[in-house]
């Protein structure tokens, strides 16, 4: 009997998506002769059942395409708004599932959806998931796709923005993706030669920050680049929000629990917007015309890097592999330039993090980079 096969992708979108499609496609079909269908716009094109057959035409030309050609979404089968209420809609994504006849549902996503895909296992569908983020902090995973085309398209802008902030002698602030993990920021500052890179790993201090580029100043270098993770923080709200942290997780009752994740959220909302107030800060305290480049979406968008459709063909191709054979149940991760499998309860609700002490911390530190410390 053929198997059928059910594709999804979640999350924000990213390079390298259409990539990983074609690859589970055309591997599922021309390999082990599978039925695909895929489900449009994330988890709620699973509830409610919007499909679209997924033949040999729909893989064509895709490779080099940016985004997913599925469409996604970040709704949540568990808690998804329907006519202005949160409701738990996962009996009807079972139900599709069903409908379908499904042999397994392969899950495209980031951090939240690895915890959607581990919740549907557990009601018992067969569930395969691939990493995709740009931030690269999918948990037991050496990289995700898309992570490689964000570093690239980070580091071309802060390369054309060393002209600006030479030729004006300017402090030129870029903001780049990254709410928990520094990796963007990290690999992308090395590379594009940042003189201060700030991730969320390391809270900073701006007197830090401004020592670095009054230093620098003093040695005739009158322009700065600083490279910022959009979670990055400083030394004193990083305490705050590690305070009201522990409330919550020491947490007696559900009351002051949800007093607690209110008062992070407040953290939350208050700190977008940040890198703006970062950036007068250090034109007041250095005296050096400041200006802030907010990179945003541009990280995710355009064709993916040769890496990041290597990487999603392996990716796909073992999940294609893994379904034919009828093993569920994992992320399929590269580990040591292998790709294995990974218990999905092993990754969901985990976050890969820049450790402080990371070989590329230390290399930055040794040509001089400032992290804020």
């Amino acid at each position: 009997m053929t198997k059928r096969l059910g594709i999804l992708t979640s999350g924000g979108d990213c390079p390298g998506l259409n990539a990983a499609i074609r690859g589970i496609g055309k591997a599922a079909r021309g390999a082990f002769g599978m039925h695909l269908i895929g489900f449009l716009n994330g988890f709620r094109g699973l509830i409610h059942d919007q499909v679209t057959e997924l033949d040999d035409r729909a893989f064509s030309g895709i490779l080099t395409d940016g985004g997913t050609i599925l469409g996604t979404s970040r709704d949540k089968p568990h808690r998804m708004p329907v006519n202005g209420k949160i409701q738990d809609m996962t009996e009807e994504a079972v139900a599709t599932y069903h409908r379908h006849a499904l042999d397994g549902l392969i899950c495209l996503g980031g951090g939240g959806t690895q915890k959607n895909a581990l919740r549907l296992k557990e009601v018992g569908l067969n569930i395969l998931t691939l990493p995709k983020t740009i931030d690269n902090d999918i948990a037991m995973t050496d990289v995700s796709f898309g992570f490689d085309t964000a570093v690239g398209i980070a580091t071309e802008a802060i390369d054309r923005l060393h002209s600006t902030a030479t030729s004006h002698s300017r402090i030129i602030v870029v903001e780049v993706m990254g709410h928990r993990a520094g990796w963007l920021a990290l690999e992308a500052g090395m590379a594009g030669g940042a003189d201060v890179i700030l991730i969320p790993e390391i809270p900073y201090k701006v007197e830090r920050i401004a020592q670095a580029i009054q230093e620098r100043a003093r040695r005739g270098s009158r322009f700065s680049i600083v490279a910022v993770a959009e979670g990055a923080m400083s030394d004193s709200d990083a305490q705050q929000i590690a305070k009201v942290a522990r409330q919550k997780k020491e947490a007696k009752n559900k009351a002051d629990k949800e007093a607690a994740s209110a008062k992070l959220q407040s953290f939350v909302d208050a700190h977008v917007g940040h890198t703006i107030q970062l950036t007068e800060e250090l034109e007041r305290v250095t005296g050096l015309e400041s200006r802030l480049s907010i990179l945003g979406h541009l990280q995710r968008g355009g064709t993916p890097s040769a890496a990041d459709r290597v990487l999603a063909t392996r990716l796909g191709t073992a999940c294609a592999q893994y379904a034919n054979d009828g093993r569920y149940g994992y992320l399929l991760a590269l580990q040591n330039d292998q790709v294995r499998p990974v218990p999905l309860e092993e990754v969901a609700g985990n976050k890969k993090l820049v450790p402080v002490d990371h070989p590329m911390v230390q290399a930055a530190r040794l040509v001089g980079t400032s992290f804020g410390d």
